[in-house]
């Protein structure tokens, strides 16, 4: 799996341009990294000069390996500590006949001068030991196993829902897990409208995958149906160009009604590859929108 890519945007402002660097990876700010690469410097009258710029990458959605539970003291019912073997009258066999001792083999053993040592000092070993590499590294899950999970699970929930299709799954060379199912009836159930029930879906599939990663890296999830996604992208790109064009013409903005992340990208992603014409952003999740303005001429 490739790692993951960092875009780089500029914008009048910071905000700006961490608007832009969203629309482009097609994430919400929660789900991303930035760093401020250049910030606009202040001039005369409250004027500022230069842009801001920022770099932003999606941040990795698996989490991190789960450290084993420590065991917590536990006691009988007389008040002692059963962690850790006998201690006191029971270590030397002269406690109360009735008394229990458990004794946990698997305690670390502590000495009397670890006991008597700082509690800062004995945290400041354990750092040591974690610098020292007593920490694992976590590794990726390799492509089979991603396409097996996907493909089991995508096709468990199409049966879940009453229908029947052909679930295929890949992991592309840039990192990104296609998940499709077509040749099926009635699949528009699992589209919904403006492909609402088919976000929810993939978010679902992902969490599945992320679930059986168990601390290991994977692909970015993209779930499909019937190539609806696509279809979709197509029919956005080319009402973008043909609103591109009324702007360049008529020398005004056009504002878009409010769109996911995803089709803010392709908006953005459109008018890239036009001339004579720039996109921006403006409001705010859920309820943000896409702007396209004649190109400056600055």
């Amino acid at each position: 799996m490739s790692p993951v890519e960092w875009v780089e945007t500029t914008g009048k402002t910071i905000e700006e341009a961490k608007e832009l660097a969203l629309d482009q990876l097609g994430v919400d700010e929660a789900d991303a990294e930035f760093e401020v690469l250049e910030e606009p410097k202040a001039g005369l009258f409250g004027r500022t000069r230069g842009t801001g710029r920022v770099r932003a990458r999606v941040v990795p959605k698996a989490p991190p390996p789960k450290n084993e539970r420590r065991r917590g003291n536990q006691k009988d019912g007389a008040g002692r500590s059963r962690r850790g073997g006998r201690t006191g009258a029971d270590a030397t066999g002269s406690g109360d006949a009735g008394s229990v001792a458990v004794l946990d083999e698997d305690a670390p053993k502590v000495t009397a001068a670890a006991k008597s040592a700082p509690a800062a000092n004995r945290s400041s070993g354990r750092k040591d030991a974690d610098r020292n590499g007593s920490k694992t590294e976590r590794g990726t899950m390799d492509a089979a196993e991603q396409v097996q999970t996907a493909e089991q699970f995508m096709t468990g929930l199409v049966e879940a829902f009453g229908l029947s299709a052909d679930v295929k799954a890949e992991l592309d060379d840039e990192g990104v897990l296609r998940v499709t199912a077509v040749n099926g009836e009635e699949l528009g159930l699992l589209v919904g409208p403006r492909l609402g029930t088919l976000d929810a879906i993939q978010e679902v599939c992902r969490n599945n995958l992320q679930r059986q990663a168990a601390g290991r890296e994977y692909g970015k999830v993209i779930v499909d149906i019937g190539g609806v996604r696509e279809l979709r992208r197509a029919s956005l790109a080319a009402f973008v160009t043909e609103a591109a064009g009324k702007v360049v013409e008529d020398q005004t903005e056009a504002v878009f009604e409010v769109m996911s992340s995803a089709d803010r990208k392709v908006v953005h992603d459109t008018v890239a590859e036009l001339d004579g014409v720039d996109s921006g952003s403006i409001g705010e999740d859920p309820r943000r929108r896409v702007v396209i303005r004649p190109s400056s001429t600055d």
